[in-house]
């Protein structure tokens, strides 16, 4: 009986090492994040929802409630401390979705499929758009590892319009003639809509410098005042909304010249971002200078 027991516990113990462990539990305030995340990622199916039952106002609140929660599931990641591969990827899913895909997809069934002998150039406005935005989360993924590489004064700027920022400025013209319906004949026509669309895809894959607001740091002094700001503005966007987010949305559109020329101030100033290919690198493995790191380039990587 001694031998048979010897003999099971030793085939027992192996057993017993493969086994899995056990897998660690998580807290919930680390899901909270990628809570947001899922929620922007349904904010924006339920715009495409709404555009296909013609309820157009309901899907631009949409598309404005994505870009809200896509705001903060980012700094609450940092906030508390839980930014995970994942959930990088999962924020770039739920950004194509909601900004690269509902934006267009309203206004294909809002103007762009009336386009009568050229209906074609509608969609192809539309694909451009999508493609051009999942281009620059792609190129955003490759080179989030580089940010290190570049001076501190590049951090407040975007290369290009962000993917939200620009699915703003894509339901702008939906946002005006809810204000302004005068407006609708010359807003909602598609031979101005598809140039409109096509321009906005090449903003996002540009390398045009655009204001970033990520790191921005407010002294003690105007704590007060611009606390006094966005408590007006949350009055005006809650009884005038889309006077509200159309002023914002025209504001950032000649935001993106004066910003290109602010930067080329500071660039004057400051010199141009060192290379990335300035670094040391071991002699069996040489540099090989990529398109977006060349010698002298001056322009940052940042991209979303």
């Amino acid at each position: 009986m001694n031998h048979e027991r010897t003999g099971q516990e030793r085939y027992d113990r192996p057993r017993m090492r493969m086994r899995r462990p056990r897998l660690r539990s998580l807290p919930v305030n680390s899901l909270i994040p990628n809570i947001l995340t899922v929620i922007s990622l349904c904010a924006g199916l339920t715009a495409i929802r709404f555009a296909l039952n013609g309820n157009f106002e309901l899907a631009v609140l949409a598309i404005v409630f994505a870009g809200v929660m896509d705001g903060l599931d980012g700094r609450l990641a940092r906030l508390l401390k839980g930014v995970t591969r994942f959930g990088a990827e999962l924020d770039s899913l739920a950004d194509f979705l909601s900004f690269g895909v509902a934006p267009v997809f309203v206004l294909y069934q809002w103007s762009l499929n009336s386009l009568g002998g050229f209906a074609g150039m509608g969609w192809i406005a539309v694909l451009a758009y999508a493609v051009c935005c999942a281009l620059r989360l792609a190129r955003f993924n490759t080179m989030a590892d580089d940010h290190h590489q570049q001076p501190g004064w590049t951090q407040n700027f975007f290369v290009g319009v962000a993917a939200p920022a620009a699915a703003g400025a894509a339901i702008l013209p939906l946002v005006l003639v809810f204000q302004f319906p005068g407006l609708e004949a010359v807003l909602r026509s598609p031979y101005i809509l598809a140039p409109y669309t096509m321009g906005l895809a090449a903003l996002m894959v540009s390398r045009v410098p655009t204001v970033s607001l990520k790191r921005l740091r407010v002294q003690r002094t105007y704590v007060l005042p611009i606390l006094l700001v966005v408590g007006i503005f949350v009055a005006a966007l809650t009884s005038y909304p889309w006077i509200t987010l159309g002023l914002c949305g025209i504001a950032y559109l000649v935001s993106i010249p004066i910003t290109a020329m602010r930067y080329a101030q500071l660039e004057k100033l400051h010199g141009p971002r060192p290379a990335a290919s300035a670094a040391p690198q071991p002699a069996a493995s040489p540099p090989v200078a990529e398109p977006h790191d060349a010698p002298g380039d001056p322009r940052p990587n940042q991209l979303h």
